[in-house]
């Protein structure tokens, strides 16, 4: 395993430049308050829309706030929100998938027709009527978000569950007299959850973007934290101040896509077939 993921360092450079974006971004939003050159909420009008400069490296917004420090500030909300939806449905949909596969009949196509009705709505929409019922702040973007990803982690671990089942291995826990509950925990469930793992990477890049939909909508944080998705939004006014939203665009592209790059090299060394060839 350890020679695998050198040779997956060393010869896979999108998984290399991904591990880099993505670490970067988790520096500077944790130690946000130490690297950011001014206080993120910070008006000061007489500054207002300046271009980048060595006083303010991204240039300042229509209030004249510091948008460097507002992006490396973001960056808190924005992992903050993709994380934790991402734990939360991957925990959630993993138990939910693994125990409709592995009961089966009549229970299993109950609960998946559960999960497949919160699929059959397009899953912006179905966030955005959640968050507007509930009222917009982060910590009901981030409900909004967990019930709508859910149910796409139960049904890929209930697809796994199904092919793990059938394996030899389990037959003899059962001849032995190993519980259901056993069975589960300690012999399906743990092969079963390197898929989950590479979904839940991938996934990351797209909360971090739905919960910056959702912020550029106003459904997400209220004014004036600073989130990436909300400083977006508020550069769509300033079309020829391209720093006002490009900056804060910027940065919601390179998690994504760092995010999906470390997701396809998880695919790579977690996939049996491409583990013997390391």
């Amino acid at each position: 395993m350890q020679k695998g993921l050198k040779n997956l360092f060393r010869g896979n450079y999108l998984f290399t430049a991904g591990c880099v974006i993505c670490l970067f971004w988790v520096v500077m939003a944790v130690f946000a308050h130490i690297i950011a050159p001014y206080d993120p909420i910070a008006q000061n009008l007489s500054v207002k829309l300046q271009a980048p400069s060595a006083a303010h490296l991204f240039g300042t917004d229509n209030f004249g706030r510091d948008i460097f420090s507002r992006v490396i500030y973001g960056g808190r909300y924005s992992l903050m929100a993709g994380i934790l939806t991402v734990l939360i449905a991957m925990a959630i949909g993993s138990v939910y998938g693994a125990a409709a596969g592995y009961i089966g009949g009549a229970i299993d196509n109950v609960m998946m027709r559960i999960s497949e009705m919160i699929l059959s709505f397009p899953s912006l929409i179905l966030a955005m009527c959640i968050n507007a019922a509930l009222g917009s702040n982060l910590f009901n973007t981030m409900f909004a978000l967990i019930i709508v990803a859910w149910p796409s982690y139960a049904r890929l671990m209930r697809s796994v569950v199904l092919t793990v089942k059938e394996n030899q291995y389990i037959e003899a826990a059962e001849a032995l007299g190993a519980s259901r509950m056993r069975i589960l925990l300690h012999e399906i469930f743990p092969n079963s959850i390197s898929s989950i793992i590479v979904m839940a990477t991938t996934d990351l890049g797209n909360q971090i973007l739905m919960f910056s939909t959702l912020s550029f909508l106003g459904l997400g944080s209220a004014p004036p934290t600073p989130e990436w998705g909300m400083m977006v939004s508020d550069g769509v006014s300033y079309f020829n101040k391209f720093w006002v939203a490009g900056f804060p665009g910027l940065a919601i592209f390179t998690m994504a896509v760092g995010a999906n790059f470390i997701g396809d090299g998880l695919r790579d060394i977690l996939d049996p077939k491409l583990r013997k060839q390391m």
